[in-house]
């Protein structure tokens, strides 16, 4: 029960960082010339470090499968991201950048995962 409570703690802080960070991009759009071609970019960058900040700070109290439980932060984190985008927009398909986003929240969740177990 513990390894689970952490693995959704790491999910919460993981999309509490998103959506503070992107409300700051949005509010930067909105009032500067940022031309919009950074959008997906930044979603991709803000994706993946969310993910490495829940999976890192979750993990640290573990001793052992830092990996797993970072790994399964990062694909929990972009099922519910994904669930919500399919809710919101009926035509919402897999396409490259889906599967992108998928495996460098696998990958990143991992590193933090790694990362948390390790830290002292």
């Amino acid at each position: 029960m513990g390894n689970t409570k952490n693995i959704f703690k790491g999910v919460g802080i993981s999309l509490i960082i998103t959506i503070i960070v992107l409300l700051i991009f949005a509010t930067i759009l909105v009032y500067t010339n940022v031309s919009e071609n950074t959008i997906t970019p930044v979603i991709i960058v803000t994706t993946a470090l969310s993910i490495l900040c829940g999976s890192s700070i979750s993990t640290k109290n573990i001793k052992k499968n830092g990996m797993l439980n970072g790994g399964l932060i990062g694909i929990i984190y972009l099922l519910i991201l994904y669930s919500i985008s399919s809710i919101l927009n009926w035509k919402f398909g897999l396409n490259l950048q889906s599967i992108i986003m998928i495996i460098t929240g696998a990958i990143f969740g991992i590193l933090g995962g790694i990362i948390g177990v390790n830290r002292k």
